[in-house]
């Protein structure tokens, strides 16, 4: 495979150093060809070296990190967020699908995004999903959610989703149109991301419910009954929490 060039923006020099020793000590074929302190320098080389992946710090002077749409007509490389930010920030990043590195930064975790990485850039996809994470990060509010899938992102708006049901390392995500998507994910994925959701519940140990799409509720039986038909299910154990959760 061709060599991957890649550039670190970081305001921190030893953060640029650690962060490209790192690399260089990976068996993956990611070559840092540049290194900047600051954005409006980053910008320049970016596009100047056409490269394909940039390692950008989110809190740096003057311009935070993800303002770097701001400079791009089109982002057509890909972008790896390397940050010590609050853990808001980070559920936007899983929410949109953009790969993160904390600080300080562990090289499996590492050897994860450069898979990942490698897998992107050979197959061809770019992050269409950029301006959906800044706005996301902006306005607080999230209305989408998007799914890494082998080959390309699956992107769905919350309010459609009536539930979603693990089997095993899969899950079923049932819409409101009637459509139903079988996903590589499993049911602690979805609990993760849309844990600050205050219209998704885990009913289950096989169920996560929209409150938006609830019909009607069982407490007997411990049927919940959904649009589209889905009888999900709620356990004993869960009731109450579940109760105080339909009473907000």
């Amino acid at each position: 495979m061709e060599l991957i060039k890649a550039i670190i923006v970081d305001d921190e020099q030893d953060a640029r150093k650690v962060l490209t020793a790192l690399i260089n000590f990976s068996d993956y074929p990611v070559q840092i060809v540049a290194s900047c302190n600051s954005l409006e320098t980053a910008v320049i080389e970016i596009k100047r070296l056409k490269l394909a992946v940039v390692f950008l710090d989110i809190q740096m002077p003057k311009y935070a990190g993800y303002e770097i749409i701001n400079f791009f007509d089109e982002i057509d490389f890909e972008i790896v967020f390397v940050t010590a930010f609050e853990k808001y920030a980070l559920k936007a990043f899983e929410l949109s699908a953009i790969d993160y590195l904390v600080k300080p930064i562990n090289r499996a975790r590492l050897d994860t995004t450069l898979d990942k990485i490698a897998e992107r850039v050979k197959t061809n996809i770019s992050i269409k999903e950029f301006k959906l994470l800044r706005d996301s990060i902006v306005n607080q509010n999230f209305e989408n959610i998007v799914i890494p899938e082998l080959g390309g992102n699956l992107v769905l708006k919350l309010n459609e989703i009536v539930c979603v049901q693990g089997q095993g390392n899969y899950s079923i995500i049932s819409l409101s149109h009637g459509k139903e998507i079988m996903v590589s994910k499993n049911l602690k994925y979805f609990e993760k991301v849309l844990a600050n959701n205050r219209h998704f519940f885990r009913s289950q140990k096989s169920w996560i419910i929209n409150f938006s799409h609830l019909i009607k509720y069982n407490r007997n039986s411990g049927a919940l009954e959904m649009t589209n038909g889905i009888s999900a299910k709620i356990s004993s154990n869960k009731i109450d929490a579940f109760e105080a959760f339909l009473n907000k």
